[in-house]
C-alpha cells in the first residue's frame, strides 16, 4: 500500500493528559502556526450511539457547512417498520458524497482486533455506498435536506465519492485501511477528521473538493487527515499562481492569488468579515421563492456562491462592509453603486457583488441589467456555452433597525439572450463611466486560487435610471424583511 511521505516544517504534538486530541505546529512564512485538533463533537444524549454518530455528523456538516447541502436518508415502509433505502448525502454543484458511518459500541480489543474491526466495517460501508449510488442511478429519489426541503436527486447528475466515517475512540496507531476497488473515489476518515475539515473550511463545496483531491493521493493512517490537510496546504502555499485572461476583465486588471487550502481556520483572523458570506448564503437560503424558480435552482445558486475561495472570504467580507458604509453617502434622489467581480479561471462562472444606496424596483432592474451585460461580455470573449453562468448579489442598506441590509440575487446562464437594442441600452447605462477597480478572483486550478482584478466601478445614478427587464432573461430574488420576493 502506498503511503505519503511527511513534509518538513510540520510537527504533531500529543497531549499526555488529553490523548483524545493533539496539536499541529506548522512552519509558515509568517512564523509557526499552532492548530489544536479538538475531539469530535459530543454525541447527542438519549439516542442509540450509532444513530447519535450519524446525527453528530449531520450537525457538524450543517453548522460549519450549510444545511441545504446535507441530505437525510430516504426510507421505505416495510410491514410494521421502516427500511433505510439510502445513505446521508453531501451534494454541491456536480459533486456528491455518499456518507456511511460506523460506530464502535463495545469495549475495544487489542490493537490487531481493532484494526480488523475497522477494516471489516470500512469494507462494508464502501459496498453500501456503492449500492446507494447504483440505486440512485437506476431510479432518482426524493430526499430531504437539512433545511427541511425535499428535492429530487438523480444519481446521473453527480460525480460521486464514498465518504466512510469510522467513529472509534481508540484507533490504534499506524492503522492503514484498504479501500479496495469500490468503483468510485473513496476516503476513510474518523469523525474527528470530518469535524476538523468542516471547521477548518466552513464550506461544504470546499470540503467536497478536498475529499476528491485526497482520494487521488496515497493513504494516510486513520485519524491523521489533519496532517495530510496541512501537507497539502503547505504545497498550495508554495504553488505558483496560474494565469488569467485580462481581456475578460478590462483595463487595470491585476492578479491576486490565494492557496486553495488555508492554513488558518476559516475566519480565524476576522470572524465578522468572514461571516458576511455566511449571512448572504443564509439570506439566499431562507428567502421565499416565486415561480418558476424551484428549490433545485436555489441549491444551484447556493453552490455558485459557496464556490468563493475560503482563503479570500474575509477580504470579500471587509470589502462588502466598506461598500455598505460608502453607498449611502450621496445626495437625496441619487444612487451610488459599487461592484466587484470574481471570474473563474475557465471563465465559466462569474460572481458579481454589488452595493447600492437603496432598494427599489428600478434598482433591482438596473442591477439585473448589469449582471446580464457582464455575462454577455465574457461570453463574447470566450464563446457561448450552455454551462456558463453569472450570479449577481446586491446589498442595499436598511435604516429601519430590523436588519442591516437587503439582499437581491440575479442569476443568468447559458448563451446570452440580449437583443441588440438591450445591449445598446445596458451598455449606455453601465459602460459610460468605467473607472476604478472592478475585481475578479479565480478558483483553484489546481492548488492556487488566482484572481484577475478589473476596475472597481463606482457610479452615481439619478432616480430616472430605471430599466424595464424581461423576466425570462434572468432569475431574481430579493431577501429582506417581509418584502422578500423571488
Amino acid at each position: 500500500m502506498n503511503q505519503r511521505t511527511p513534509v518538513p516544517g510540520l510537527w504533531r504534538y500529543t497531549h499526555a493528559d488529553r490523548p483524545e486530541d493533539f496539536t499541529l505546529i506548522v512552519e509558515t512564512p509568517d512564523g509557526p502556526h499552532v492548530r489544536r485538533i479538538a475531539p469530535a463533537l459530543p454525541l447527542p444524549p438519549d439516542v442509540e450511539p450509532g444513530v447519535g454518530a450519524e446525527l453528530a455528523i449531520h450537525r457538524a456538516a450543517a453548522t460549519w457547512g450549510l444545511p441545504d447541502f446535507v441530505f437525510e436518508p430516504s426510507y421505505a415502509v416495510k410491514g410494521s417498520g421502516r427500511r433505510e433505502q439510502g445513505d446521508r448525502l453531501l451534494l454541491s454543484g456536480s459533486r456528491g458524497a455518499v456518507l456511511q458511518s460506523k460506530r464502535r459500541t463495545v469495549s475495544p480489543a487489542d490493537a490487531d482486533g481493532e484494526r480488523s474491526w475497522l477494516q471489516k466495517n470500512a469494507t462494508k460501508a464502501l459496498k453500501q455506498a456503492k449500492g446507494t449510488v447504483r440505486q440512485l442511478r437506476l431510479c432518482s429519489a426524493e430526499m430531504t435536506n437539512g433545511r427541511g426541503r425535499t428535492l429530487q436527486v438523480d444519481g446521473d447528475a453527480y460525480d460521486w465519492i464514498a465518504l466512510v466515517v469510522l467513529d472509534h475512540e481508540h484507533v490504534p496507531p499506524e492503522t492503514y485501511l484498504d479501500v479496495g476497488t469500490p468503483g468510485m473515489p473513496a476516503v476513510i476518515v474518523t469523525r474527528r477528521d470530518l469535524d476538523f475539515l468542516f471547521h477548518q473550511l466552513c464550506s461544504t463545496t470546499a470540503v467536497l473538493d478536498y475529499l476528491f483531491r485526497a482520494a487521488d493521493l496515497p493513504a494516510v493512517a486513520l485519524g491523521e487527515e489533519p496532517m495530510r490537510y496541512y501537507e497539502l496546504a503547505r504545497a498550495d502555499l508554495d504553488a505558483p499562481p496560474g494565469t488569467v485572461d485580462f481581456a475578460l476583465l478590462g483595463p487595470g486588471a491585476q492578479i491576486a492569488s490565494a492557496p486553495q487550502l488555508p492554513q488558518a481556520p476559516a475566519g480565524d483572523e476576522d470572524s465578522q468579515a468572514h461571516r458576511m458570506i455566511r449571512i448572504i448564503l443564509e439570506d439566499l437560503a431562507t428567502s421565499p421563492l416565486n415561480e418558476p424558480i424551484t428549490e433545485a435552482d436555489r441549491l444551484t445558486v447556493l453552490h455558485d456562491l459557496d464556490r468563493l475561495p475560503v482563503a479570500t472570504r474575509a477580504d470579500w467580507g471587509h470589502l462588502l462592509l466598506e461598500m455598505l458604509d460608502d453607498v449611502p453617502q450621496v445626495p437625496d434622489g441619487h444612487c451610488k453603486w459599487r461592484f466587484r467581480r470574481h471570474v473563474s479561471n475557465d471563465a465559466m462562472r462569474q460572481l458579481v457583488f454589488g452595493a447600492a444606496t437603496r432598494f427599489a424596483p428600478e434598482i433591482q432592474a438596473s442591477f439585473s441589467a448589469y449582471v446580464q451585460l457582464r455575462h454577455h461580455e465574457v461570453r463574447q470573449q470566450t464563446g457561448d456555452a450552455d454551462e456558463a453562468a453569472t450570479l449577481g448579489v446586491l446589498l442595499t442598506p436598511r435604516h429601519d433597525g430590523y436588519r442591516l441590509w437587503d439582499t437581491t440575487m440575479v442569476r443568468t446562464h447559458g448563451p446570452s439572450q440580449l437583443t441588440a437594442e438591450e445591449l445598446q441600452v445596458y451598455g449606455d447605462l453601465w459602460n459610460r463611466n468605467e473607472a476604478g477597480p472592478e475585481s475578479a478572483s479565480g478558483l483553484p486550478q489546481p492548488r492556487q486560487d488566482e484572481s484577475g482584478v478589473a476596475p472597481d466601478a463606482t457610479q452615481g445614478l439619478g432616480g430616472e435610471a430605471a430599466l424595464e427587464l424581461d423576466a425570462d432573461e434572468s432569475e431574481s430574488r430579493h431577501a429582506g424583511g417581509d418584502s422578500g420576493t423571488m
